[in-house]
C-alpha cells in the first residue's frame, strides 16, 4: 500500500538542520555525518507509513516526538494528507532558548 503522505520542512526546522549540518562538519567525519543521515531518512520513511508510531508530546498533543539519537529528536504533526516537520531538536541544547 503506497502512502499518500508529503513531508513539509518547516523553516524552523531547516534552520536548525542548517545548523545541524555545519557542526557536524567541523566535528565528525563524512562517514558518520552519513550514518546520521540515514537514520533520518529511515525515520521519515517509517513515519510516511505509520504516522502515529511515536507518542505525542505532553505539551501539545498535535505533536509527536521521534527520537532519531540520544542527541536529536525529531517533533512532526499530521494535517491531512501531509507530515510538517517541526523541529530537529538537539538534545544537548537547552529548550528554553
Amino acid at each position: 500500500m503506497k502512502s499518500t503522505y508529503k513531508i513539509v520542512w518547516t523553516d524552523h526546522a531547516l534552520a536548525e538542520l542548517k545548523e545541524i549540518i555545519t557542526y557536524l562538519e567541523s566535528n565528525w567525519t563524512s562517514k558518520e555525518i552519513s550514518r546520521l543521515f540515514k537514520k533520518i531518512e529511515k525515520s521519515l520513511a517509517q513515519i510516511v507509513r505509520n504516522p502515529s508510531m511515536y507518542p505525542k508530546t505532553d505539551r501539545r498533543e498535535s505533536v509527536r516526538r521521534a527520537v532519531l539519537t540520544r542527541q536529536l529528536t525529531l517533533y512532526y504533526k499530521t494535517d491531512n494528507n501531509y507530515i510538517y516537520i517541526l523541529s530537529l531538536f538537539d538534545n544537548r541544547r537547552n529548550p528554553k532558548t
